[in-house]
């Protein structure tokens, strides 16, 4: 691989999970795997490798869960300093050109809306979209020195959030009626409570396939 090429898919898994009781919500189960999974099974059509940020003490049980497939761990030296610094260690552990971030719990975001937040962003410093009237900062596709430089950026500000890492960046901001036609909004669901995982399982239900294979199964085929 030359350096500055294909694109990297960057899963941000190191928050502490407070709402969800304590638990790890990255490795807790939806459908029978865990809700990283999901994640990793919808960034796998459309990127090159995959770079899963988290804390020191997180490490061996994602790699357990991601299992078989081989990821690109990014370990926060520093633990708890919040999504920038997490989102800034993982781009920094890439040498490829692009990158598509997906926080670790969006179990139903879909590969096609990925893709096309990929597309959006290669002639741009980046391309988020819009949910429901507002500009969400995740998923996004972003061309990674512009990321890790925006993330320096917002990190010098003070307390910095992944809104001000979208404001520095400046990227496409594509609009609601283009986001619809690849995701739904229960696409952008947030699994960050156990009343969420509920509906999470019962939308993932509905959803899947007649030989009941997972996004991630079929992406280690």
């Amino acid at each position: 691989m030359k350096p500055d090429t294909g694109c990297a898919g960057v899963v941000l898994a190191g928050g502490r999970s407070r709402r969800f009781g304590g638990t790890d919500k990255a490795t807790v189960p939806i459908g029978g795997m865990p809700m990283i999974g999901h994640v990793v099974g919808a960034l796998v059509p459309v990127v090159d490798e995959v770079v899963v940020n988290c804390r020191p003490d997180q490490e061996s049980a994602l790699r357990a869960a991601l299992s078989p497939r081989e990821v690109t761990v990014a370990v926060d030296p520093i633990a708890d300093r919040g999504p920038v610094v997490g989102l800034r260690t993982a781009l920094r552990a890439t040498e490829r050109a692009l990158a598509v971030v997906v926080p670790c719990d969006t179990p139903l975001v879909p590969s096609s809306l990925l893709a096309h937040l990929r597309t959006r962003a290669r002639h741009a410093s980046g391309a988020v979209p819009t949910v429901e009237g507002s500009v969400r900062p995740l998923p996004a596709a972003m061309h990674v020195r512009a990321g890790v430089a925006a993330c320096s950026e917002a990190v010098g500000r003070g307390q910095p959030t992944l809104d001000d890492v979208v404001t520095a960046l400046s990227p496409v901001v594509v609009p609601e009626r283009d986001v619809r036609a690849y995701a739904d909004p229960t696409a952008f669901l947030d699994v960050d409570t156990p009343a969420a995982l509920a509906v999470a399982e019962a939308t993932l239900a509905r959803s899947s396939d007649a030989d009941g294979r997972s996004r991630l199964e079929r992406s280690t085929d």
